[in-house]
C-alpha cells in the first residue's frame, strides 16, 4: 500500500512510500527513524495526532517533526 511521508527532520522532504499491509505507526517509526526515540518526535497521520497502534491506511499522510531542535535555545 502506498502512504505519504513527510520528514521534518534536518532539511525535511516528502515522498510516497509503499509499506505492507496492516503496518502501525510504531511499526512504521522503527522502520524509516532507526535509532531514535518517539518520545523526541510528534507524529501524525492524516494532520491528527494518532496511537502508536493506529494502522496506517492506503493514502495516510505520515508526518514526522522534531519537538527539539539541536542548537536551539531554550
Amino acid at each position: 500500500m502506498r502512504l505519504l511521508y513527510i520528514n521534518n527532520l534536518g532539511g525535511g522532504f516528502a515522498d510516497y512510500v509503499d509499506v505492507t499491509e496492516g503496518t502501525t505507526v510504531e511499526q512504521f517509526f522503527k522502520d524509516k527513524m532507526q535509532g531514535s526515540k518517539p518520545d523526541d518526535f510528534l507524529i501524525r497521520v492524516n494532520r491528527q495526532p494518532v496511537p502508536r497502534e493506529y494502522v496506517l491506511k492506503e493514502g495516510d499522510r505520515v508526518t514526522i517533526t522534531p519537538t527539539k531542535i539541536e542548537g536551539a535555545l531554550l
